[in-house]
């Protein structure tokens, strides 16, 4: 039978997908457009097995809070004009909007939430078929506060959530402490809660610093009394370019050589461990202040600290979990 114009374009309606898949299905199921609907979206899930070995780095990720309750849902495909369309944008609101108002606290609780009879599952398989992109879930974050907070940065690439101690947070205050998280991308909420294996690796890479700091200061000191430019001689390829254009004598490449070795092994022997252990966790201290929402300076003013910030806000205020997901590196 002929297929109208009218069927064509309620089938696109409903479905998004082109024009000619929709008057090919329409031929195909004799103008039923319930079997077209389905035969589009068999024709989703083909896309999406197709497209199983491609990688879907690009996509759209926003966030949402609602009373309690806060999520960010990143939708991902192939190419950066697909997730810049407003369609799959929309579709991102729709899994967020359907995430927070079912409370989900997994992926998979999110996939299996149903919606006009297609799960969301579904609904990314036929966004797949539309888009003729390997599409799919990729991140999905959650947490519960007694305040939330959201922020989604422009591009929508980047989007952060923020849970509270206490109710009523004001909402700057609260946008504010969101954009933290995403300008400064904190390893943990305070130094209580970074990783033991953090903090140990943290330090060990700050013990081993200074003293590599401490015997470069005793060969550089041992050199300068030699009358030797410490600069010249700080690498064999140094040492040798230097030579090549007059400005070290070969006697002087080998005088260096073994003031060098010397002082190294007899300072690395005798350094001062305590002085060691302080100066390292002075360098752990810095990583905390960097790294630990509640400790980093805040960006809005350089003179305060989140966790002052708050405090100021109101009292007893602090922030006891947050979330981040970016699709670019950081």
């Amino acid at each position: 039978m002929a297929v109208t114009m009218a069927e064509i374009t309620k089938l696109r309606h409903l479905t998004s997908a082109g024009l000619m898949d929709c008057k090919k299905a329409l031929a195909e199921t004799n103008g039923d457009i319930e079997a077209a609907v389905e035969i589009l979206r068999k024709k989703g899930q083909a896309v999406a097995a197709k497209r199983e070995d491609r990688v879907a780095a690009e996509g759209c990720v926003l966030s949402k809070n609602e009373g309690n309750f806060a999520a960010i849902v990143s939708l991902q495909c192939e190419t950066d004009f697909v997730a810049k369309n407003q369609g799959f944008v929309d579709l991102t609101k729709k899994l967020l909007d359907l995430a927070v108002a079912n409370r989900c606290k997994s992926l998979d609780e999110l996939k299996a939430v149903k919606v006009d009879g297609l799960t969301v599952a579904d609904l990314v398989v036929e966004e797949g078929g539309k888009t003729g992109e390997k599409t799919e879930l990729g991140a999905y974050e959650w947490l519960e506060a007694p305040s939330t907070t959201s922020y989604n940065h422009l591009g929508n690439k980047l989007a952060t959530i923020v849970g509270f101690n206490l109710e009523n947070v004001d909402y700057q205050v609260g946008r504010d402490v969101a954009m933290q998280v995403a300008s400064m991308n904190p390893v943990a909420v305070d130094r209580e809660s970074v990783p033991q294996t953090t903090i140990d690796q943290e330090y060990n890479v700050a013990v081993e610093k200074t003293k590599e700091e401490q015997v470069k200061k005793a060969v550089e000191a041992a050199l300068k009394k030699a009358g030797i430019n410490p600069n010249l001689v700080d690498s064999e390829a140094h040492i040798e370019s230097n030579i090549a254009k007059g400005w070290l004598t070969q006697e002087e490449a080998d005088k260096a050589r073994v003031i060098a070795k010397e002082t190294a092994e007899a300072k690395a022997a005798n350094l001062p461990e305590q002085m060691i252990k302080n100066i390292a966790q002075g360098r752990l201290n810095k990583f905390f202040k960097e790294n630990c929402l509640m400790e980093q300076e805040f960006i809005k003013d350089g003179n305060l600290t989140i966790g002052k910030y708050l405090e100021d806000s109101q009292k007893g205020l602090v922030v006891v979990t947050y979330k981040r997901v970016n699709l670019n590196e950081d």
